[in-house]
């Protein structure tokens, strides 16, 4: 009998590229024995937002899956709640927000309500035995994340990856001038902020910060890291997915 390693793999931004994420699957070859962790941002960008909360709905059923809460998650939720003064309404559907609420106009409201349920599940961060943060954008309390005075920095916080990226490598660990938030978990996952901003394609290391957003809700693609061995896989541009559309472009 063949044991398979479970592995642990992390996703980066989805922005409604369903068909992103049916490629991605096929390509990392994921089974029932993976665990599943999504950093958020499900919705808004591309036209399927929908089908993507069906899938993941789904597929928590048949595997183990963590799945974070993102910026964009929230603000469609108050949307759906009619909690519109936490919404700009203008940017949000300039950033992506317009296309789930036209993708949700056929939608029926036993399927907005089941979308509604899982919305308000999401988690706002996730710690695994090896003391490894997955959480959306950041946090900014010294002393970590259960002692943040500002839950919604964990999916809209971005000074944890620009810290990273401005950081002088030569400063040791050690050093009292090492950022202390570093310290704290032995590595942070998140999205968020596209890799694309600093020119990369691929998932980036900054400290020990590894941000697996590769831009797919522009026109970028989504990927999926192995958390232990760090091989990745990508779909396809979401441009080329969907060329009739422009996404956050």
């Amino acid at each position: 009998m063949v044991a398979f390693m479970k592995r642990k793999l992390v996703f980066g931004d989805i922005h409604g590229g369903f068909k992103a994420l049916l490629e991605v699957f096929g390509k990392a070859k994921i089974t029932t024995n993976d665990h599943l962790i999504f950093l958020g941002d499900y919705v808004d960008g591309w036209s399927q937002s929908p089908e993507v909360l069906d899938f993941l709905i789904a597929l928590n059923q048949t595997h183990q899956c963590t799945f974070i809460r993102g910026n964009h998650d929230q603000l469609f939720l108050d949307f759906l709640l009619g909690n519109k003064e936490n919404i700009n309404l203008e940017m949000w559907f300039a950033h992506g927000g317009e296309a789930t609420i036209n993708a949700y106009k056929t939608v029926k409201k036993e399927k907005v309500d089941a979308h509604i349920i899982f919305l308000k599940s999401l988690q706002n961060y996730y710690i695994d035995s090896k003391n490894r943060l997955f959480l959306h954008a950041g946090f900014t309390n010294l002393n970590g994340v259960a002692f943040e005075y500002f839950p919604k920095m964990f999916y809209w916080e971005r000074t944890l990856w620009e810290t990273a990226c401005a950081l002088d490598k030569t400063i040791k660990t050690t050093s009292p001038l090492y950022p202390k938030r570093f310290t704290l978990y032995h590595e942070i996952f998140i999205g968020h902020t596209p890799v694309t901003k600093i020119e990369s394609a691929i998932p980036v290391q900054m400290a020990n910060v590894w941000n697996v957003d590769t831009g797919a809700g522009f026109k970028g693609s989504l990927t999926v890291l192995d958390v232990d061995t760090k091989d990745f896989w990508q779909s396809s541009s979401l441009a080329q997915l969907y060329p009739e559309e422009s996404g956050r472009n």
